[in-house]
């Protein structure tokens, strides 16, 4: 950490659309927002147990990792008139624990070591259509579906999600309902049935890391175990994006 990042976290959230009326840019990235924030939900599991902090899943860890820390009088001069923009405690939680954890492992980088970046997937998940909404009842709208997150223990045991990149976040992204095969082992190829209004489509995530027109896929659902194709969810999808983006990256450095 740089002292600058806590500044630079900051200028991110200023400029997200927190309420503006571009919904269909949040409607284009709901697979993607829905995987963030899934993400998100399993870091701050691993924060709250690393550090007994209470309130998950919308909390500001520095008030239990250094109950004494204050960032520097301008950043909070800064953060707290930024914080009366936002219209709701998790907001207002989530936005300054980005903030002022920043500057935090800036002043002390031995604070989170070994765990993940705590807030990097819900920033982006603001970047890439701006809010939520959490109801009484423990439902959240991420705008364009609805998501009741389980209970904290159960995302302990979650695997990570490591590479967040645009490219793997933007090849979740489309307009249709979408289910995911790869092959028994996991490995891959990864394919994916779209199914739309008029009709459905067949996909590949190729090597040059977009998604293909291919015939891989048989016409029915029954025979795709006799094709040696197993049907995985969007974080498994997800990882498996990742790993051949990783790959692809590599082969090209």
């Amino acid at each position: 950490m740089t002292d600058g990042e806590a500044s630079s976290m900051l200028n991110r959230l200023r400029a997200v659309e927190w309420m503006g009326d571009d919904w269909d840019y949040a409607y284009g990235h709901v697979n993607s927002r829905r995987v963030l924030f899934r993400e998100y939900l399993r870091r701050a599991a691993v924060w709250s147990q690393a550090y007994s902090a209470e309130g998950w899943p919308f909390f500001d860890v520095t008030r239990f990792v250094d109950p004494g820390f204050e960032p520097s009088p301008e950043l909070k001069e800064e953060l707290d008139d930024f914080l009366k923009r936002l219209t709701t405690k998790e907001l207002r939680n989530t936005c300054a624990g980005a903030v002022r954890l920043a500057e935090l492992q800036a002043q002390n980088p031995a604070v989170g070591a070994g765990l993940p970046d705590l807030y990097e997937p819900l920033v982006i998940f603001y970047e890439r259509g701006g809010d939520f909404a959490y109801d009484n009842a423990g439902w959240l709208d991420l705008t364009g579906v609805r998501y009741r997150p389980a209970p904290r223990e159960s995302y302990l045991s979650s695997s990570p999600i490591v590479l967040l990149s645009d490219v793997v976040l933007d090849a979740l992204d489309v307009t249709a309902r979408v289910t995911y095969y790869t092959a028994a082992d996991g490995q891959g190829p990864l394919l994916r049935r779209c199914v739309l209004r008029d009709g459905q489509s067949d996909e590949l995530f190729a090597r040059d890391l977009r998604w293909e027109p291919t015939d891989l896929l048989p016409a029915s659902e029954g025979s795709m175990k006799e094709a040696g194709l197993v049907e995985i969810d969007e974080l498994a999808a997800t990882r498996l994006i990742g790993a051949i983006v990783a790959a692809g990256s590599g082969s090209n450095s």
